[in-house]
């Protein structure tokens, strides 16, 4: 059994109305006038009303090579890093006292949006003092999948080392991925739903010495499961040129929701044995509205199922792999009874589903 005992999060230092961030973009994307005000209206359909950005926007009015966006990138990643995983491991709300970074068995990093050898975990270890024996697992490529994915892959470790704690650290800036002389859909697309921040999820096995009896309720980690569509890696990621990374989105993702995730999450239910009717409400990375949407229509639910992922994205835009830990650290803080069931559930590049049992004890 694995256990989730502590989420941080940790917010980008600037943050701005939808409205500021629309008009700004208006002034400087690479499109003809006529084609802004076309797809303006995309900024509303998102209903985003904040998001957080890791730089003033006057910075973002001017094109800054691969290399100075990444040397700001490995910056603020470890800054926000920093913050996340002592937010995470020092959160009253959630533990009874606080957990030494030594404690740490294993850290799984994930990130997407930058470049670092070594990766960023490996500069955390010297800056929060963490075990000179600690495991590291860092990822890339994962996108918006990598919050639940992380947690998959915690789940998989503790089943194997059952007195182990792992800590699980997203990060992303995907601001910087914006192009200047990109003008195609998906750069407009991302300029109006990116945001950046960075999260922690801190989670022990079942033989752990910090899994203590507690007054309030926690999520157990009940199962996971991962499915890839064939010949999709063209849905979503990142198209590497001299300039950075230029976003990739396909329109059809809310139909691969209607399909491919609801073929996922029937055979995640079937294999839970529980009914859509049980479940309070559902952990899902908010990738947009229409996604949020197509799950709605796809489980036949109201939309206060989604409430939780529908607050996140419209208070911090999409932040890729740590948005699902934004969600899930509201669901937390509102201490779910005992017995509440629920699943975590992210879509990535691949195209792949990522989607974990959660369950309050």
């Amino acid at each position: 059994m694995t256990y989730i005992l502590s989420c941080g999060i940790h917010e980008a230092d600037y943050n701005y109305d939808q409205d500021e961030i629309q008009s700004f973009i208006q002034h400087i994307f690479p499109m003809e006038l006529s084609e802004q005000k076309r797809l303006s209206p995309i900024f509303q359909n998102t209903q985003i009303e904040r998001r957080q950005l890791a730089f003033p926007l006057e910075w973002y009015q001017n094109q800054h090579s691969l290399e100075e966006v990444n040397r700001l990138y490995c910056e603020r990643a470890l800054h926000y890093s920093k913050q996340a995983v002592s937010n995470c491991l020092n959160n009253h709300l959630f533990l009874q006292q606080e957990i030494e970074a030594s404690a740490v068995d294993h850290i799984i990093f994930i990130s997407s949006t930058g470049i670092s050898t070594p990766t960023i975990d490996a500069y955390l270890i010297d800056e929060l003092n963490f075990n000179e024996h600690v495991k590291r697992t860092p990822i890339f490529g994962l996108g918006c999948a990598g919050g639940t994915s992380g947690i998959s892959k915690a789940f998989d470790y503790l089943r194997g080392a059952p007195q182990s704690n792992v800590l699980v650290v997203c990060v992303e800036l995907c601001s910087l991925t914006f192009q200047h002389k990109d003008t195609s859909i998906s750069n407009f697309v991302g300029s109006a739903l990116f945001g950046d921040g960075a999260s922690a999820v801190f989670l022990v096995g079942k033989e752990s010495s910090l899994l203590h009896p507690r007054n309030n309720s926690l999520p157990k980690v009940t199962s996971t499961s991962t499915k890839t569509k064939p010949n999709s890696q063209s849905v979503m990621g990142w198209k590497v040129v001299n300039t950075g990374f230029e976003v990739i989105f396909k329109k059809n993702i809310p139909k691969l929701v209607h399909s491919f995730w609801k073929s996922h999450i029937e055979e995640c239910l079937i294999e839970n044995k529980i009914s859509v009717s049980e479940l309070p409400f559902i952990i899902a990375h908010p990738g947009g509205t229409k996604v949020i949407d197509a799950y709605m229509e796809t489980l036949e639910v109201p939309g206060e199922m989604f409430k939780y992922s529908k607050q996140i994205l419209r208070q911090h835009g999409n932040m890729s792999s740590p948005t699902v830990h934004y969600v899930l650290y509201e669901a937390m803080r509102n201490f779910p009874s005992k017995g509440s069931r629920s699943f975590m559930t992210s879509l990535g590049p691949g195209f792949t589903s990522e989607i974990v049992g959660l369950e309050w004890v």
